[in-house]
């Protein structure tokens, strides 16, 4: 098959045809709904951007490369921000205004030119919906709630970043109060604002359940800032963590306008790291309250016992001559039956001892006779048996020790021929030499 020169194109030709057939048949502007997978800038601030749809099982079905470019960007971000709450950020979903644009050498991209903050909002709203939502049908919303307060709230575990003003502001409102409480505020270190707020703040709480016992409360503190930066709280995997923390957990993360998801599963919500301090001090202002009306009550109630007894006893007091008189009799008559008592049982007891008293006066001589006998018969079997075995009366009974550098030979490989040895007889010893030293085989 020939191929005719005219129908022979460069690369570059063609993907410039393929940019003039895209931009004739697509030079409309379209508004387009996606998610951001990948957002990063460059040095010039343009914003380079990977948007993907999703199916219903959460598989990506599609991809496409976009580009917001400097001056663009720099209007859209705050004012998507200001009015979405929420940072733009990966992660979000959008709805933007786009052309599509084609290049010979980077290929096909969109060009991002508006974008509706309305949309996201609904998508925010929808997946904090979602998340309220699965919280309540896993059962663990209300679980933090219902865990009891308890009265006295003086050992802190903060979650916070260390130098955050909202932190300082947290611990100088604490420490100073005018009630003179005293508290023992402990600081866990975590990223309160952007992609690593989620992981840090749960490797925060996972380090003070580590401790758990040694701490009331838990207090999630965050100072003000713009409620775009406030989207890191919304996370299932965040909210899960403090609806099962075992101690109750407060939290004021510094904003009035807005709730985050961790509002809801919470035991406590209030709106910035001061309101935290003065809730720690009022609770523990009320539980001083409740002392000392406990106090007064059991006060109240000793006294009342005391007075109704002063009476009591006065109407006593009254009929102690008329009582006191049979009162005697009726002891002098007890007296009497148990003075009786006590006498008879003790003749019966000290008869009962005289016999057996006199039982063993008896027994125990003889026992004690035949038990000594015994033992004496035991250690003079013993003795004649140690004498027995002893070496004198093995020697005695005409056997002999053959010693070889003061060590008792045992077997014949240890006397070489011409070897000289000692033999240690019952009443002697003598020496000999080794002539032969032929083994007995079996």
């Amino acid at each position: 098959m020939s191929i005719q020169e005219e129908h022979i194109y460069t690369l570059t030709e063609l993907n410039t045809d393929i940019r003039a057939t895209l931009e004739d048949a697509m030079s409309l502007q379209y508004w387009v709904c996606a998610e951001i997978s990948e957002l990063h800038h460059n040095r010039n601030g343009h914003c380079y951007l990977e948007l993907i749809d999703k199916d219903t099982k959460g598989r990506t079905t599609a991809r496409q490369r976009a580009v917001i470019w400097s001056n663009t960007f720099n209007l859209l971000r705050p004012y998507f921000e200001q009015e979405t709450g929420q940072a733009f950020v990966a992660g979000i979903k959008v709805l933007v205004l786009v052309t599509v644009t084609y290049h010979e050498l980077y290929g096909l991209s969109l060009t991002i030119y508006d974008i509706n903050p309305s949309y996201t909002i609904g998508e925010a709203a929808r997946r904090r919906a979602e998340i309220l939502a699965q919280l309540e049908r896993d059962g663990i919303i209300n679980d933090n709630k219902e865990l009891p307060m308890p009265m006295l709230l003086q050992r802190i575990a903060v979650v916070s970043s260390g130098t955050a003003a909202g932190y300082g502001d947290f611990i100088k409102q604490l420490t100073s109060n005018s009630y003179g409480y005293i508290y023992y505020p402990a600081l866990f270190q975590a990223v309160m604002q952007g992609e690593r707020t989620e992981a840090s703040v749960i490797d925060a709480l996972n380090r003070i359940n580590a401790r758990i016992e040694q701490f009331d409360c838990v207090v999630i503190i965050r100072g003000g800032g713009s409620t775009a930066e406030l989207s890191s709280f919304d996370t299932y995997p965040l909210a899960c963590n403090v609806a099962q923390f075992p101690i109750p957990v407060i939290v004021g993360i510094g904003h009035d306008r807005d709730e985050t998801i961790l509002d809801h599963v919470a035991a406590i919500r209030v709106k910035t790291p001061t309101a935290a301090a003065e809730w720690l001090i009022e609770h523990n202002r009320l539980a001083e309250c409740a002392a000392q009306a406990a106090r007064q009550q059991i006060v109240d109630i000793v006294k009342n016992r005391l007075l109704l007894e002063h009476n009591r006893l006065l109407q006593l007091s009254r009929n102690v001559p008329y009582m006191a008189m049979r009162r005697t009799l009726s002891e002098a008559q007890k007296l009497q039956t148990i003075t009786h008592d006590i006498v008879r049982h003790t003749q019966q007891h000290i008869s009962v001892q005289t016999n057996k008293l006199a039982l063993y006066s008896h027994i125990i001589p003889n026992r004690a006779i035949t038990l000594l006998q015994t033992r004496q018969q035991q250690l003079d079997n013993v003795a004649h048996s140690i004498k027995l075995l002893s070496p004198d009366a093995v020697l005695a009974r005409g056997y002999s020790l053959i010693v070889n550098n003061n060590k008792v030979v045992r077997t014949v490989n240890e006397l070489p021929v011409d070897s000289h040895v000692e033999l240690q007889l019952a009443d002697g010893t003598v020496q000999a030499q080794i002539v032969n030293n032929n083994k007995t085989t079996e």
